[in-house]
C-alpha cells in the first residue's frame, strides 16, 4: 500500500528486477484494497506518523495480514528527534517535543502528526492485535557519523555497519535511534 504512483512505479521496478513477486497496491490505510488476511507482509514505514487515527491504520493493517504474515514498521523516533534538534541548536524545539507526548511540533511546518518512543510503539503494535518479534532501532549511530569520516578512514563504513547492527537492539542505544522499527506477526 502505498499512496504515491511514483514511489509504486519505483517499488514494481526494483521487485522485477530482483525477481520477487509483490502485489503492491496504490491507496491509504483506510481503503487497502486487500482482502482481509490475504498479505504475507505488509509494510507501513513513514505511515504512523502522518496518519490521522495511528491506531486505526495498523488495526487495518493488521487485518490485512495472513496468520503468520508480517507487518514491518518503521516509524520516526520521539526522543531522537528531541537530542537532533537540541545538538543542531535549536533547543526550544527540542523542549516542545520533549513535553508533547505525541512528539509533535503543532504551529509550525513540521509535517510530522507523532513520533513514537519504544514503548508506545510496542503498545499500538499489541493492541492491534500482533506479537513483536524484533522491536529494534534503525540510524541508532550510522545517521551520527559523517560521510567525511568514513571516506577518511579504510574499513570505517563495514565497522560502522557492524556497531550499527549491534547497537540495533541494545537499550538504551536503539531506545535514541534516528527511527525505530517493529517487526510484528499476527498468530491468529
Amino acid at each position: 500500500m502505498e499512496p504515491s504512483p511514483n514511489a509504486l512505479a519505483t517499488l514494481n521496478t526494483r521487485a522485477r528486477e530482483a525477481g520477487v513477486t509483490i502485489n503492491a497496491v496504490q491507496g491509504d490505510t483506510d481503503s487497502l484494497g486487500v482482502p482481509a488476511g490475504e498479505a504475507d507482509l505488509v509494510l507501513a514505514h513513514g505511515v504512523l506518523e502522518v496518519v490521522d487515527d495511528a491506531p486505526a491504520a495498523l488495526a487495518s493493517l493488521a487485518a490485512a495480514v495472513a496468520p503468520g504474515g508480517a507487518v514491518s514498521v518503521l516509524v520516526a523516533n520521539r526522543f531522537a528527534a528531541i537530542l537532533h534538534r537540541a545538538i543542531a541548536g535549536r533547543i526550544v524545539d527540542a523542549r516542545r517535543l520533549l513535553d508533547d507526548d505525541a512528539g509533535q511540533l503543532a504551529g509550525t511546518r513540521d509535517p510530522l502528526q507523532r513520533r513514537f518512543d519504544v514503548a508506545g510503539l510496542e503498545k499500538l503494535v499489541l493492541d492491534a492485535g500482533l506479537s513483536v518479534e524484533i522491536l529494534q532501532g534503525h540510524g541508532v549511530v550510522s545517521d551520527l557519523v559523517p560521510g567525511v569520516v568514513l571516506d577518511a578512514n579504510p574499513g570505517a563504513a563495514d565497522a560502522l555497519a557492524e556497531l550499527e547492527l549491534a547497537a540495533a537492539t541494545r537499550s538504551p542505544l536503539r531506545d535514541v535511534a534516528a527511527r525505530l522499527h517493529v517487526l510484528a506477526r499476527r498468530t491468529a
